[in-house]
């Protein structure tokens, strides 16, 4: 099983085509050996999805969506080459149950979730609402956890807007007061992983700076690879165990770049 997240900031913008050499989202579709992809960010109901998606579809895709209740926000998605045997929406909590940001699929024997976590500001109510949400994610991730033990792995795919460590964004010390990288949210996801939750890209690439996933669209961020790497795959440990590779999908050049973010894939063998 091959397992690719993205943020496509905007699912629209995204399949466009921007030039010759840049033909946008739908190639990448075509040339993906990913089995699951997980989308965040479509800032699309159902209908603007699926013909956006339409090439991809008639290729055999299968498509979950979680529509945002605001339009032109959130909204996240699951396309996967296999059936898909059961669709969850929101992730247990009324507060956010339409807010187009927690989808769950079953397919092939395995657990999928797509999630976009709020990017929060320090201090603020955003801030109180994003910390609302990761509460919410975490009550479901521990009984997804508890499942895991029974044998049914999961995995939660995701713009989760958090940098974990310092070696999780080029300009830590310049965000260390800044939501994205505030204490709190950094020692959410270490008891996170401390319940046994895997990051499996960090598995992958222990003690070195990113592999980055999101890249600012202004100025030489992307050309200086000034980075955050806030996409993740945190995988139960059994379904972690059985990771081969873990990269980060870097565009050659600014000018192929169809999302400010990155795919992130991982195999699972």
């Amino acid at each position: 099983m091959i397992v690719s997240t993205i943020n496509v900031n905007g699912i629209r913008a995204a399949v466009r085509q921007r030039s010759p050499e840049n033909p946008g989202l739908l190639a990448w579709f075509k040339e993906t050996v990913a089995d699951v992809v997980c989308l965040q960010e479509t800032r699309a109901d159902d209908e603007q999805l699926a013909l956006a998606l339409a090439p991809a579809l008639a290729d055999g895709w299968h498509l979950a969506a979680a529509t945002p209740h605001l339009k032109g926000r959130n909204g996240v998605a699951v396309l996967s080459r296999t059936p898909l045997d059961d669709i969850r929406i929101g992730c247990g909590t009324a507060e956010f149950a339409t807010h187009g940001r927690y989808l769950e699929v079953d397919t092939a024997g395995l657990t999928v979730a797509s999630v976009y976590f709020p990017t929060g500001e320090a201090e603020t109510d955003r801030q109180s609402e994003k910390e609302r949400f990761m509460a919410a994610v975490a009550a479901r991730m521990a009984a997804l956890i508890a499942q895991a033990a029974g044998g049914r792995e999961s995995v939660l795919c995701g713009d989760w807007n958090i940098a974990h460590t310092e070696n999780d964004i080029k300009n830590w010390r310049g965000n260390i007061k800044k939501a994205g990288f505030l204490p709190q949210e950094r020692q959410w996801l270490t008891d996170l992983l401390a319940s046994g939750w895997v990051d499996v890209v960090r598995q992958a690439h222990p003690g070195v700076p990113g592999p980055y996933a999101w890249w600012s669209w202004r100025g030489k961020a992307f050309d200086n690879d000034a980075g955050w790497r806030i996409d993740y795959q945190l995988a139960t440990p059994g379904l972690a165990a059985r990771v081969v590779s873990a990269r980060t999908e870097r565009p050659a050049a600014y000018a192929l770049r169809w999302s400010d973010h990155a795919p992130v894939t991982v195999h699972y063998a």
